[in-house]
């Protein structure tokens, strides 16, 4: 028998459906695990009902119940930040900022804030960084300064068996950014354009995502962390 293009194409569409069925299925299943969990976990804020309360968020998110989500994602954050768990503080920014609630653009800040500042797996740096470049105008400076960032941070923290792939990855971030940002085009353009905004010296860049961090919250008394006081935790050495 010949198959048609649109047997091909409802066999296809089968195919994505069951496949959504099946998510659907997982996530309700994994709501319900994270309920149950929660339900004979201590009230107490302990990284462990932190992490459930996570979970569940990260379930209700896939179902579309961004409210919720935000509300158990924005407790676990709290928590997790009491305890110095920054990678899990970082992991409940992202999924805040996939909310799409009125603040989510704050919890990015957040995040960013937090994966630059500690020394946490680069990977999530990378994600938190490019939500960024996604968010901003392409004739802003501002997503030059997170791809940079993103770039510096690949060759502060990767061990040789990721450097590369990401190093790869976050070179490509600066080109796109370049391209949109100027229409850069070679790579004699992009050395010219990193130099021209400062980009390849981090006691420059940094501080301005800093800035871009400081008009994305608004004042000070608009964070939810103490920034001096976490610096102030930070090793000196």
């Amino acid at each position: 028998m010949i198959m048609t293009d649109s047997k091909i194409k409802l066999d296809q569409a089968t195919l994505e459906a069951s496949d959504d069925a099946s998510a659907a299925e997982f996530l309700k299943q994994e709501l319900q695990r994270t309920e149950q969990l929660l339900a004979t976990l201590p009230q107490a804020s302990t990284p462990e009902r932190a992490r459930a309360l996570l979970d569940h968020a990260n379930a209700l998110l896939g179902l579309e119940h961004k409210t919720e989500a935000w509300n158990d994602a924005r407790a676990a954050f709290d928590i997790f930040v009491t305890n110095e768990r920054w990678p899990d503080a970082v992991e409940s920014c992202d999924i805040l900022y996939q909310t799409d609630q009125p603040a989510s653009i704050t919890a990015l800040a957040h995040g960013i804030w937090l994966s630059v500042t500690y020394p946490i797996d680069p990977e999530q740096s990378i994600v938190m960084l490019s939500y960024l470049v996604d968010e901003t105008p392409a004739n802003s400076d501002g997503a030059a300064v997170a791809a940079a960032s993103a770039h510096y941070i690949v060759g502060l923290r990767c061990d040789d068996a990721k450097h590369d792939s990401l190093a790869f990855l976050t070179r490509n971030m600066i080109a796109r950014v370049a391209q949109r940002h100027s229409d850069v085009k070679s790579q004699e353009a992009l050395d010219f354009w990193m130099r021209k905004l400062d980009l390849k010296d981090p006691q420059k860049f940094l501080p301005r995502l800093g800035m871009v961090l400081n008009a994305i919250v608004g004042d000070e008394s608009s964070w939810w962390v103490n920034r001096d006081e976490l610096r102030s935790r930070l090793p000196t050495h």
